[in-house]
């Protein structure tokens, strides 16, 4: 049997192709910066199901995981930040949605306890909120904290700004947020990538991400690099 090392798939559609009904799926990024767009877009076009959804938000109305929740695609949300989606927002009230909020801090390191096979850890934040109701709670110290457990996913989707053919992976700024921890935390973790290179090209000290994490690696085309909500200066006359 021939072994390779070479995680490259010819595209986004054939790197969702195994998805099913009902998986749990990681999407990296924050707000519409270091999204995997190339691959929630793949996955919209695939039609899978029942979805669970770890994402610290869900894009907006037409953009982003946003697309994904349009096509009726998304069971449930597990996120932190939810206000930039008109959909998300008329689904949830209609209790067509499952909405699972946390705090920022907590989603982050929930996914990462994930992914360093840690079960639960106590925190200080939600407590004496509802975050905390029906959570065991403890206290440490003369502080109260909040028991939290990790997440874990069928899948990862991450986005990255250089990577090469083993799946080593470089982020760019802002784009680091919770791809890095979600590239962990998957059974199958899929990153696309902007920039795609020779092994040896990346500099190891340099990589956020090894490719033994990565199970396969695409390269992504023609990226919009959408803002939200765009606020600019006037011009000075």
């Amino acid at each position: 049997m021939h072994l390779t090392m070479d995680k490259t798939v010819a595209s986004a559609d054939e790197a969702v192709a195994d998805f099913f009904d009902g998986a749990t799926v990681m999407a990296g990024g924050f707000g519409l910066c270091g999204i995997p767009e190339t691959l929630i877009a793949a996955l919209r076009r695939k039609g899978t199901r029942n979805l669970t959804v770890i994402s610290n938000n869900c894009g907006i109305d037409d953009k982003g995981l946003g697309i994904l929740l349009a096509n009726g695609q998304v069971k449930k949300m597990i996120s932190s930040y939810v206000g930039e989606n008109k959909t998300f927002e008329r689904l949830f009230m209609t209790k067509q949605l499952e909405v699972e909020l946390t705090p920022q801090g907590t989603l982050a390191e929930r996914i990462r306890a994930g992914g360093a096979g840690i079960p639960a850890f106590f925190t200080a934040t939600g407590y004496g909120t509802v975050v905390a109701d029906g959570k065991e709670t403890r206290e440490f110290d003369g502080r109260h904290y909040v028991l939290e457990r990790a997440l874990t996913a069928d899948f990862a989707l991450v986005k990255a700004w250089r990577g090469d053919r083993f799946g080593n992976l470089v982020y760019r700024k802002t784009a680091r947020n919770f791809n890095p921890m979600m590239a962990t935390a998957a059974k199958t973790t899929i990153a696309e990538v902007e920039e795609l290179v020779e092994p040896g090209q990346l500099a190891p000290d340099q990589i956020h991400t090894p490719g033994i994490y990565v199970s396969r690696i695409v390269q992504g085309a023609a990226y919009e690099k959408a803002i939200e909500q765009r606020t600019v200066r006037k011009r000075v006359a």
